[in-house]
């Protein structure tokens, strides 16, 4: 997914994505260890598109944080 598709995404709709992202994560690593996994560099831009993600959650939640105030 690219960073322009996800800063179009509402502050849930990354939440799931952030899930669904972990999970899949979980369950490579689970054939990692068994040896079935054909491409260890798919762990890897998982855990990019994840910070991507939070990175734009922070960016979403800092300006309803700063209203709040």
């Amino acid at each position: 997914m690219k960073i322009k598709e996800i800063r179009e995404l509402t502050a849930n709709e990354l939440a799931s994505r952030k899930r669904e992202l972990k999970q899949e994560i979980f369950h490579l690593r689970i054939q990692q260890q068994s040896g079935q996994l054909e491409k260890p560099s798919l762990i890897r831009s998982l855990r990019r598109e994840i910070a991507q993600v939070e990175t734009i959650l922070t960016q979403k939640s800092a300006p309803a944080e700063a209203a709040a105030k």
